[in-house]
């Protein structure tokens, strides 16, 4: 299962995520997601779980929860949503 991860604190990396899902169960991936102009973290991110009933496990347990200083929303991530690209100045 694909989580969501929001309103996280700039300074959560991988690993943090990884540490705080690991708890619940397997990680295959987590990710925050950089701004790819200034090198620094958008606030959000994913994690990959491959046993739905961990996954569910986390998702209650860490929703609305702190991690590093910020309580995190977590949710099952939804599937992203065809738009047209942004013109890059």
């Amino acid at each position: 299962m694909n989580i969501y991860v929001g309103n996280l604190a700039y300074a959560v990396t991988d690993d943090d995520l990884r540490d705080a899902f690991s708890a619940f169960g397997e990680v295959s991936r987590a990710n925050v997601i950089m701004d790819r102009d200034t090198g620094r973290s958008k606030g959000f991110g994913f994690v990959e779980m491959p046993d739905n009933s961990q996954a569910e496990a986390a998702i209650n347990g860490l929703n609305e929860k702190p991690l590093s200083g910020r309580n995190i929303r977590v949710n099952e991530a939804k599937p992203r949503e065809d738009r047209p690209r942004r013109p890059r100045y």
